[in-house]
């Protein structure tokens, strides 16, 4: 299954109808570009494309965009706290594009001492990977896959926003505050990637 964030509108593509508020069998390239066009265009707020061959319909689906990977990370600190920064008035996780050459680990590392001033972050386990449309200004549409990883933090707190990327803030997040002031400002994306990190929490 895999879950795609269309101008925060949820697309699906399933094995099985998952009753959504609007259902697709998959045909062929055509569905998919249909599946688009009513997520962009009109009210529908979430859509489920559904076939047996999952694999062919995300292959399929992908061809449609030009492809940019990134990597970021969920970062505690030994109060049980979760790094969060602000960007353009909402509420983020740092992350970012990956460079050439770069593993998804080394990115998300790297992303983390950029965006926060963080020194030191201790890499865990991969959480998930999330997805998301976006359009360029010329008009090329682009799917972003961003790979996410737990990280550690337990040394001196040097965190500071980098400014020229657009954070205004850096700040821990304790769980009532993630639900209480992060969730009302964030992305999908974002709530998606930190619920899967409180499971994996429980596991």
């Amino acid at each position: 299954m895999y879950k795609v964030f269309v101008n925060e509108k949820k697309l699906l593509m399933s094995k099985h109808p998952e009753n959504l508020e609007k259902d697709l069998r998959f045909e062929s390239f055509t569905t998919l570009e249909i599946a688009l066009d009513l997520l962009e265009n009109t009210s529908v707020k979430e859509l489920n494309v559904f076939g047996e061959n999952i694999e062919e319909i995300w292959k399929e689906f992908q061809q449609l965009f030009r492809i940019i990977e990134a990597a970021g990370g969920l970062v505690t600190n030994p109060q049980g706290e979760l790094l969060f920064i602000k960007r353009l008035g909402k509420w983020d996780l740092p992350k970012g594009k990956m460079e050439k050459g770069e593993s998804r680990e080394e990115s998300a590392i790297r992303e983390i001492e950029e965006e926060t001033g963080l020194k030191d972050v201790e890499l865990g386990r991969f959480i998930n990977t999330t997805y998301h449309i976006y359009i360029e200004r010329n008009g090329e549409k682009i799917l972003k896959c961003t790979h996410w990883f737990e990280m550690s933090f337990d040394g001196e707190d040097t965190s500071k926003p980098q400014i020229e990327e657009g954070i205004t803030e850096v700040a821990w997040k304790n769980t009532p505050q993630i639900e209480e002031e992060v969730f009302p400002s964030t992305f999908q994306n974002i709530k998606l990637i930190v619920n899967d990190f409180w499971n994996l929490q429980l596991k």
